[in-house]
């Protein structure tokens, strides 16, 4: 009799907390195909490696752990500052948050290994405002976005989660694009 209550109650803890998650999301998980204000699509791409392929060592934690170049293509006039979200949802406890950036200057570029001057960066799953290469549990490849934000707007500086992030981009964004990357261990 004390067991099945026991395993009753536990039940019933699983079922909360599986509603609770349904309900409010987890903020790692928050959806970042946002809808943009103009039709165009802008073009990300990286010199070190295309969409789709895997992603050189080099970028990882087991190389120097430093971002790519990344290039943007179809940027529109009217941007006046970009975001750029790298993650992977093939994380095993959900979307994992490799580096979150905010109030990048427009431009065309951004050189490996750098922070363009002036953006803001936001704390990532790994627990640092910078770039955290991909470092995947050993098994199948898992999928690395580049996710790329063109604003109407600079956002305010206190932005502190991707939550917050997303919901600041949303009512200003112009074009969005991604570059996808793979990387297995």
């Amino acid at each position: 009799m004390r067991v099945k209550a026991g395993f009753l109650v536990f039940t019933l803890l699983v079922l909360i907390g599986y509603l609770a998650l349904k309900m409010f999301g987890s903020p790692s998980n928050t959806n970042t195909n946002l809808q943009p204000k103009l039709r165009s699509s802008l073009i990300v791409s990286s010199p070190a490696f295309k969409s789709g392929n895997f992603i050189p060592i080099k970028y990882t934690c087991k190389g120097q752990n430093i971002n790519p170049p990344l290039e943007i293509k179809n940027l529109p006039p009217q941007a006046k500052s970009l975001a750029l979200i790298v993650e992977d949802p093939d994380a095993p406890m959900g979307t994992w948050d490799h580096w979150i950036v905010y109030n990048i200057p427009p431009t065309t570029s951004i050189a490996e290994d750098s922070l363009p001057p002036g953006s803001k960066q936001i704390t990532n799953s790994f627990g640092y405002q910078k770039y955290g290469g991909p470092c995947p549990p050993p098994g199948n490849p898992h999928r690395y976005f580049f996710k790329v934000y063109a604003l109407d707007a600079i956002l305010p500086a206190n932005i502190s989660t991707k939550a917050e992030l997303l919901e600041a981009i949303a009512p200003h964004l112009l074009a969005s694009g991604q570059l996808i990357g793979k990387f297995g261990r």
